[in-house]
């Protein structure tokens, strides 16, 4: 298995400070940064870089802080020379930068229709009326049973992230529930996540048709290298079925699990790199039960180790920014 994979996270990796010792560093970080205020016409790069993460935290911010992030490491990787991966995928709002890796998508077209998404899922569900909630030590096939025999309102399973780590997302009563059955039933934990939208669940229906309009504004292209999708981890080749699979993503659940399976057995690949904040991914991989070394983005002095790394040579050692105080 010599192959290597992109990875984009999505929505929970973010933290005021992500991307300051890359700014320092990298004018073509600051150029985004710029770019990023100037399309959304806002100084989105300042809540980023001085916060408060309360404000970082709300939908509306965390989409378009997260896909500036994973792009802006995406733009370093490239410029210090790092290979092209044999396929990317995103989680959740990370399939939108990596689209715009796979070159469907530029950069202020995503952001333009991010905008769009975070906005319409904040506003399909009124405040404080939805929840999502990571259940662990059920598989999915156990959790989705709870949320079928539960009746006290709308609760899904919407991301199938490991074997057993399964996220619920639903009314916030119908979340509550089925969180104590599945303590009832042996889960090791079952808590409410700090989201303010109940992502990938049915109530998100409302929010495809903004969505949609906002799909014809902008210009797509056919992908340079596969895109895996979340709805099914399966790679499109047609425009119009890419922007399918997106508009379903946002009411269907994130098949992390199966994406990670295709990765090694359809495109052979050992090696992924997470490219974005944080080491969630990171950890996903090592609980997913298959031979594939997912790796955390490195520090900015550990970019040369982490390049070897990925095209087969040195082993990296993980560090992870977050961990450096960066």
């Amino acid at each position: 298995m010599t192959g290597f994979a992109m990875l984009f996270p999505g929505q929970g990796s973010q933290r005021v400070g992500m991307l300051k010792d890359w700014a320092e560093r990298y004018a073509s970080v600051r150029e985004l940064l710029e770019e990023l205020d100037s399309t959304l016409q806002r100084p989105l790069s300042q809540l980023m870089g001085q916060g408060p993460s309360c404000e970082l935290d709300q939908t509306q911010n965390t989409q378009p802080a997260m896909l500036a992030a994973d792009v802006a490491l995406w733009r370093v990787w490239l410029e210090e020379g790092g290979p092209q991966p044999v396929v990317v995928a995103g989680h959740s709002l990370g399939e939108y930068a990596a689209a715009v890796a796979a070159g469907v998508l530029d950069f202020a077209a995503a952001l333009r229709i991010v905008a769009v998404r975070s906005r319409a899922m904040q506003e399909a569900v009124p405040k404080g009326a939805g929840a999502m909630a990571a259940v662990v030590g059920l598989d999915a096939a156990a959790v989705q049973d709870l949320c079928a025999a539960h009746s006290a309102g709308i609760v899904d399973a919407v991301n199938m992230n490991a074997p057993t780590q399964v996220v619920i997302a639903g009314e916030v009563a119908a979340v509550d529930a089925v969180c104590a059955a599945a303590k009832d039933a042996g889960a090791r934990m079952a808590r409410r996540l700090p989201v303010s939208v109940p992502a990938h669940s049915r109530l998100m229906r409302t929010a495809r048709g903004p969505l949609e309009a906002a799909f014809i504004d902008e210009r797509w292209s056919v992908p340079q290298c596969p895109l895996l999708h979340n709805i099914d981890a399966q790679a499109r080749e047609a425009t119009a079925d890419i922007q399918a699979a997106l508009l379903d993503q946002v009411h269907s659940p994130v098949q992390w699990v199966r994406t990670q399976h295709c990765i090694h057995a359809e495109y052979s690949c050992g090696r992924a790199l997470e490219c974005g904040p944080g080491n969630v991914l990171a950890g996903l991989g090592r609980r997913s039960g298959v031979d594939l070394a997912v790796q955390a983005f490195p520090a900015p002095e550990g970019m040369a180790d982490a390049i070897a790394w990925a095209r087969g040579g040195v082993r990296m050692i993980e560090v992870f920014p977050h961990e450096k105080g960066s």
